[in-house]
């Protein structure tokens, strides 16, 4: 484990009840730090369900923090929760995007508000199960008292690498965070948990977004903004009415599933909040040499190139592709790829890879042919 060397330091560890901020309260704890068990909880699910703020989540992790011997607090985030994720997630449905919620709760709550909150507890970091890891120029102890520049870089398991979701990270936040998982793989973190005696180093992993009941997006939706859920026109690229849709929250770039019966297979090519329409084509439809992005953020501050050859990621389960970054202002930016990617998504973000260094990433906008 690649981590600063600061004995007693005060340390607040985010813990789900899940295995891997379990482990990782281990790891800070056998390090000597001085760790402190934070569970946030931001949802109240209205029926028990496997989801990270579920009771049964809270008592795992209070379970956990006793074996370890380690205070443990839930603090209510739900309020904040609900402003700064559920209401920018409904917003960009209704919008026609396909928001991913979970950047948003990393950056403003997990290393936003929790991480105030370590701050009045006197704890200089805030540490998380996420498999990244750090790099920087210089040593790390000197840190707390001197400039040194931070690097966010992909987990060692490639397989759960989860930079994608953090690439809005920045040199202050970086100061003040530990990923004690970086260096390890799923299955090292599985022996961890068993030799630790940790009670959850068996329990399996939730793939649900918290606030989304059995991952059913449609529903939660419904609930939420009814008004949305109307028909409208179906398009072909043409223009022309071939049928009707359901309601455009219920369809995203690439989809197939609820566009009807058709003599070729069709996708969703674009959708139109405005006017309530989506359009279907074919595959090839898909296809897209270059997208535009906003909300532009960069590990390092500013970037000081205007133009700059990457590899980008479109959408966390996706392999990153070659491209050129050409930025339009601060906080607007063009990229373009070597070759054609399929379901360009907006709302979804595309974060820019240097090797195994996170450059940032924006927000996809839109994206063309040409």
């Amino acid at each position: 484990m690649n981590l600063p060397a600061n004995p007693n330091q005060k340390v607040i560890i985010a813990m789900s009840g899940g295995v891997d901020s379990s482990v990782a309260a281990a790891l800070l704890k056998e390090q000597g730090y001085n760790v402190i068990g934070i569970t946030m909880q931001i949802w109240e699910p209205k029926k028990e369900f496997g989801g990270c703020c579920a009771l049964s989540a809270i008592e795992d992790a209070k379970k956990v923090a006793l074996k370890l011997g380690i205070p443990h607090y839930v603090l209510n985030f739900r309020k904040e929760f609900e402003e700064k994720v559920i209401k920018y997630f409904i917003e960009e449905y209704k919008n026609g995007r396909t928001p991913n919620p979970c950047v948003k709760c990393n950056e403003l709550i997990k290393f936003d508000l929790l991480a105030r909150k370590a701050r009045e507890l006197g704890a200089f970091y805030v540490a998380t199960g996420h498999y990244v890891r750090i790099g920087f120029k210089g040593s790390r102890d000197q840190g707390i008292k001197k400039n040194i520049e931070y690097k966010l870089l992909k987990g060692i398991d490639e397989a759960k690498d989860q930079s994608y979701v953090l690439y809005m990270m920045n040199q202050e936040t970086l100061k003040h965070s530990l990923f004690p998982l970086g260096e390890l793989t799923k299955k090292e973190v599985r022996k961890t948990a068993k030799e630790f005696g940790l009670p959850v180093h068996d329990k399996e992993e939730s793939q649900e977004i918290c606030f989304v009941e059995n991952d059913n997006y449609g529903s939660f939706l419904r609930e939420r903004i009814p008004e949305y859920c109307k028909p409208g026109n179906l398009l072909d690229t043409n223009g022309n009415i071939i049928g009707k849709h359901n309601g455009i929250i219920f369809y995203t770039i690439g989809q197939r599933k609820g566009i009807g019966a058709h003599k070729k297979r069709k996708y969703v090519v674009e959708i139109y909040s405005k006017e309530n329409t989506v359009v279907i084509g074919d595959n090839e439809d898909l296809l897209k040499k270059e997208l535009r992005t906003d909300n532009l953020t960069f590990v390092s501050g500013e970037f000081q190139k205007n133009r700059i050859e990457i590899c980008a990621k479109i959408r966390y389960n996706s392999p990153e592709v070659k491209a050129t970054l050409i930025l339009i202002d601060k906080k607007e930016g063009k990229v373009v790829f070597k070759e054609p990617q399929r379901a360009v998504t907006p709302g979804q973000s595309v974060v820019f890879y240097d090797g195994d260094e996170v450059l940032g990433g924006g927000i996809i906008t839109n994206s063309e042919k040409t």
